[in-house]
């Protein structure tokens, strides 16, 4: 398992919760009832007139007329419903302004609901924000959050352990309203009801800040306590350094398994002492092995006092199962100032009230339970507890297993990126001697094909390139580097090319090598079987370049029309219908990378049209191209621009240049240190990183005794326990030294020249697969002998030599010489035939053309 060193950026600022308070307006009192005044009366006196004019009928003596008497009657009639509408009226007024002013009040609630709705939600977010789920740990690992929380920040040792029901951070203030009895009922009730329901808010994350505790006690449900103090242990782990935060198990033989877990912790590892597993687990079934372990880092603390500055650090929470618990113990007896013990069974000493925490955990909730003066218990419910369960715990700590934290004190990280690394380290490769190909060479995910490590980025984590196109989730599949002298960029090209020669076979993956120049950037990489053509020292011989751009482009025709042939639009269907079984060949990747392409277009402008007709065709076609070069010439690679995905810039020239080619000017501000530089994958993800090399010496093996060597002792293999192994050396035999022959020193064995990391992968690697189809062959440098042109030749008792293809003979076909065809990618024979018809042939030259050797070509053969 290799070690990724972390560095811990500065930390993004969290979502902020709201604040303030909200005002809630008084509820509409109900309308009082008033008289109509003067206007009541004159609407009341034409009745009173009738009254009086009915009276004066009664009393005039109307002399008994029927008719009299029923006029009247209805008169009356007529008086009294007059006067009841108009009471009527004065009601319906009324109740119309009560619904009036109870439908702008229920509005402004619907308003006042949603501005409190969006705080809730505000407020959600911030609290999960600062207490995730504990499902949902395992994606902070990937990514920047990773061990955030730093001692001079206020979460610092503050985890979450549950949800439950919390107040609205934003206070409601009710209205100072008259009393109930004059407010409307119906009014009045709702907003009791929308106080009631948005005062508080459910289901939100419940935090518990550690460094205020001294003793936590959990009791209750055995598993649902074990998964608690998980979860609390896997947040710790996730948001703190191993540097700020240790974690330390002590439990019995019986429950060390549900602790096994904590092993693979980087938090639970001692900084120092080492055993013959790797750095002692901080895990004992006694507290004294505990004690010894951390007394170095406790001697000097003081008592527990809460609330106090976070000056003793690391900070430590001790988990205590069932391990024994001597009474003259320093954990286990004391407080002591940076500590924290989890302690699920009461084995530890009592400590204060107002420094121990007790939990009472359910299967559905959980309660702190206090102790008043006269020691009753005062029961709280908090909600329901957080669980994680053994294997969600140990899938995560062995995500984390790998990682350690750098000691970067600035936000830069120029600690990570001041190491150097070579390739095989990033491929995890312990011995490049000794390369198991096949299981580098084994098949991949799609995801993980054409993807290769090339060096380690700011935060201490590999940095890969992926040349696949964006379409398959790559950063390919064109892209371009750039770098001043002394940059590191022929060095970074060699790691990329060995870097997938190394991980991915000949029948996936084929070069095109060109080198302008004719450096020594791809030296030696002929051998490799991946090659399909390396081509250099163009700049002294400008012909070939004419000659490669007629080899490409003919490898560009060719595999369209095997794709064309085969009934395939493009090779990643081609592909994808070879992986479910089609039985079709191999049709590997070809990945052109032209080194000093600038140079290259300053002497052959025309060869800009083969980049661009790859940046169009080699999407489909599989053809990927890379463009190094020392400087960028922006008037010459315009064309070819659009077509390139990543962009990667070390050190170079000017400020202007590094803008041109990663959009700002930090390329330039590059440490001189060669390969420092940046990645720029699209238009706002920029990545610093420092890359691989492989060009330095291969680290030497220790000879073994059939070598005549020393005797080397090789370490045992032993197995990832809790408990701490005897220490390495008690391991180890003491190295013996063999008897060795007497030999005069070899003079020249301190001069002997040591391989470099690139020639031994070379080396190992040449002859391991199918070689690559040759898309260059080299010009017709020299005349072809005879024996080359004609088929076998054997003695013949009569002619003295003959052919062993007799059908050959008597056809006056011979061959004189050979043609050259770089667009087809061939050579032929070049056969004269002296059968025709008029049995004639002309040999035409001037001198010192060879004209002579031509006629003697055709009369031997």
């Amino acid at each position: 398992m290799g070690i990724v060193v972390v560095r811990r950026p500065e930390r993004r600022p969290p979502p902020a919760p709201p604040r303030g308070e909200i005002l809630l307006e008084s509820p509409p009192e109900v309308p009082e009832t008033t008289s109509g005044g003067f206007t009541q009366v004159l609407t009341f006196m034409p009745m009173v007139a009738g009254g009086a004019a009915m009276a004066l009928m009664f009393t005039a003596g109307g002399g008994g007329n029927p008719i009299m008497y029923v006029a009247s009657g209805m008169f009356a009639l007529s008086m009294v419903g007059m006067s009841l509408s108009q009471l009527g009226r004065a009601s319906g007024e009324r109740k119309l302004r009560l619904n009036g002013l109870r439908r702008d009040y229920f509005r402004y609630l619907s308003q006042t609901r949603k501005k409190v709705r969006r705080a809730a939600r505000r407020q959600r977010e911030a609290l999960h924000w600062n207490g995730p789920d504990p499902d949902s740990l395992w994606s902070v690992v990937m990514g920047p959050r990773l061990w955030e929380r730093r001692p001079r920040d206020g979460d610092f040792a503050t985890v979450r352990v549950g949800t439950g029901t919390q107040r609205l951070a934003v206070q409601l203030i009710p209205p100072d309203s008259k009393p109930v009895e004059d407010l409307d009922a119906m009014s009045a009730g709702a907003l009791r009801r929308f106080v009631r329901a948005h005062s508080s808010v459910e289901d939100l994350p419940i935090a518990m800040a550690l460094h205020s505790f001294a003793r936590i006690l959990p009791t209750g449900d055995p598993g649902t306590v074990r998964d608690l103090v998980r979860a609390l242990v896997g947040q710790l782990a996730v948001f703190h350094s191993p540097d700020d935060m240790r974690v330390a198990v002590c439990a019995s033989k019986e429950w060390m398994a549900q602790w096994e877990w904590v092993k693979w912790l980087p938090h639970a590892l001692h900084p120092e002492e080492t055993d013959a597993a790797g750095p002692v687990r901080l895990m004992a079934d006694d507290l004294r092995d505990l004690d010894r372990l951390l007394g170095g880092e406790l001697k000097d603390r003081g008592r527990f006092r809460p609330g106090a500055s976070l000056e003793s650090l690391p900070y430590h929470v001790v988990i205590v199962d069932g391990g024994y618990v001597p009474q003259d113990s320093q954990l286990g007896a004391d407080a002591i100032q940076g500590v924290t013990i989890i302690d699920l069974g009461g084995f530890t000493s009592a400590t204060e009230e107002g420094i121990t925490l007790r939990l009472e955990v359910l299967q559905d909730r959980f309660n702190r339970v206090q102790l008043d003066h006269a020691g009753k218990e005062i029961v709280t419910g908090l909600g329901r507890p957080d669980r994680l369960s053994f294997l969600q715990a140990d899938g995560l700590a062995r995500q984390l297993a790998p990682l350690r934290a750098s000691t970067a004190k600035s936000g830069d990280g120029q600690d990570v990126l001041a190491a150097n690394m070579t390739l095989t380290d990033l491929l995890g490769v312990a011995d490049p001697r000794h390369l198991d190909i096949p299981a580098l060479w084994r098949p991949r995910a799609p995801r993980n094909r054409m993807r290769v490590p090339i060096g380690l980025g700011g935060d201490g984590r590999m940095v890969e390139l992926d040349i696949k196109e964006s379409a398959q989730g790559g950063m390919g599949p064109h892209g371009l580097i750039i770098g001043a002298t002394g940059s590191g960029k022929s060095e970074l090209v060699r790691t990329l090319v060995l870097g997938l020669a190394t991980t991915h076979s000949s029948e996936i993956l084929n070069f095109v090598l060109v080198d302008f120049k004719g450096g020594a950037t791809f030296i030696g990489m002929d051998k490799l079987p991946h090659t399909s053509a390396m081509i250099t020292n163009l700049a002294d011989e400008l012909p070939l370049v004419d000659r490669m751009q007629d080899s490409i482009n003919g490898e560009l025709i060719r595999r369209q029309e095997l794709l064309r042939a085969s009934g395939y639009a493009s090779l990643f269907d081609y592909e994808k219908a070879r992986a479910n079984g089609e039985q079709l060949a191999p049709f590997p990747i070809l990945f052109v990378i032209v080194d000093e392409f600038s140079e290259l277009l300053g002497s052959k402008a025309e060869f800009m049209d083969l980049f661009v007709s790859i940046g169009r065709l080699g999407r489909s076609l599989g053809v990927h191209l890379l463009l190094a070069s020392q400087r960028l010439d922006e008037g010459r690679i315009h064309r070819v621009e659009g077509h390139l995905s990543y962009r990667i810039a070390l050190r170079t020239f000017s400020s202007m240049e590094s803008r041109s080619v990663i959009g700002v000017a930090k390329a330039y501000e590059l440490p001189s240190e060669p390969g420092n530089g940046y990645l720029k994958l699209d238009t706002t993800n920029l990545l610093r990183f420092k890359g691989a090399y492989v060009s330095g010496p291969c680290a030497t093996v220790a000879p073994d005794s059939h070598s005549g060597g020393e005797v080397v002792a090789v370490q045992e293999v032993v197995p990832f326990v809790t408990h701490a192994h005897p220490s390495l050396h008690e391991l180890l035999p003491a190295p013996v030294e063999a008897e060795k022959p007497e030999k005069q020193p070899d003079p020249a064995t301190p001069n002997e020249k040591v391989p470099s990391l690139a020639d031994v992968l070379i080396e190992r690697l040449a002859g391991s697969g199918p070689p690559a189809r040759q898309v260059w062959l080299p010009p017709l440098a020299e005349s072809p002998s005879l024996d080359t042109l004609l088929p076998s030749v054997l003695p013949d008792p009569v002619r003295g030599m003959t052919v062993e293809d007799q059908s050959e003979l008597g056809r006056l076909r011979v061959p004189i010489g050979m043609v050259d065809r770089p667009y087809e990618q061939v050579r032929e024979l070049l056969v004269a035939d002296l059968s025709g018809a008029d049995g004639h042939v002309a040999v035409v030259g001037a001198p010192q053309t060879g004209k002579s050797t031509m006629l003697r070509t055709l009369m031997l053969s």
